[in-house]
């Protein structure tokens, strides 16, 4: 890979949520190995398509631990970070250039062609779908819960959330979610939108500031490692994590089909196994391989 510069535009703050980033210094001296071999494979890709390397603007967030955020040491890593740098690796005939932002403004920053690719541990969902381009290889899987503080037993399901104040990103998947109860439904949930890099969920429900939010299964371990929260009822949803780009696009088209490409090779090789394993403490891409 060609040394990139990465653009963190988000709050230094977050240095706070980069616990447990011991093997960096692996990282590190793979990632050495990898900018050789990405050069190298520059100049075979050079020779066949004529000297032409087309650059793809990455956007990602910093606020999601173990996924993208600032590690200890100011750098931008995590699952989705590390995946798309693997990628790149494997596809010479692009340059991926990283660059960070509130997640509120990643889909923003596609419509308006500031950005070719978002990778952000996005879900696949009808309403999304409508807009965007997806590429058809997922990398993870999840499932949407209901997350309350560890005392309450009053909270089960959707039904139970309504008149509540109930905190998610805006313009996640799970805020889709809570969106779409309340088309359906006179009583409303009182849908309560964090926007930015908010970094105090596990505080807002303790404290009684909100009263549930909803999560990925995979994620309530890497926000309350102290075990304050708690999943409850039934999975709301679940869905493959893909990445998404234009839609009606052709280079688009081309793009995710070669990501496409790459991540059958990284699924083939279990890269894409341990590096959901080192980072989010399990293996969230089996679901992906059906």
């Amino acid at each position: 890979m060609k040394k990139k510069a990465l653009v963190v535009t988000a709050a230094l703050s977050l240095v706070l949520v980069a616990a447990g980033c011991g093997s960096n210094n692996k990282s590190n001296n793979s990632s050495e190995e990898k900018n050789t071999n990405k050069a190298a494979a520059n100049v075979t890709a050079s020779s066949n398509t004529g000297g032409k390397v087309t650059k793809i603007v990455v956007g990602t967030g910093t606020a999601f631990p173990k996924v993208c955020f600032i590690d200890e040491n100011g750098k931008l890593t995590g699952f989705d970070v590390e995946l798309i740098k693997e990628i790149d690796n494997r596809l010479p005939q692009y340059e991926f250039d990283l660059q960070t932002m509130d997640f509120a403004n990643l889909l923003l920053s596609l419509d308006t062609n500031k950005i070719d690719l978002v990778a952000h541990e996005m879900e696949k969902n009808p309403e999304r779908e409508e807009k965007y381009l997806f590429n058809t290889e997922p990398y993870a899987h999840w499932r949407n819960k209901i997350v309350v503080p560890q005392d309450n037993d009053t909270i089960h399901s959707l039904d139970d959330l309504a008149g509540k104040k109930v905190l998610v990103g805006a313009t996640s998947a799970q805020a889709q979610i809570l969106e779409n109860y309340n088309k359906d439904h006179d009583k409303k949930i009182n849908i309560v939108y964090q926007n930015g890099a908010a970094n105090d969920t596990v505080s807002q429900l303790t404290t009684g500031r909100v009263d549930a939010t909803l999560a990925a299964d995979f994620t309530l371990s890497l926000v309350d490692p102290q075990t304050k929260l708690k999943t409850t009822g039934d999975d709301l949803s679940d869905a493959d994590i893909l990445f998404m780009f234009r839609k009606n696009d052709p280079a688009s088209q081309e793009l995710s089909d070669a990501v496409d490409v790459a991540l059958k090779e990284l699924k083939a090789d279990g890269t894409l196994g341990k590096l959901s394993t080192e980072w989010l403490g399990g293996d969230f891409t089996a679901d992906s391989t059906k």
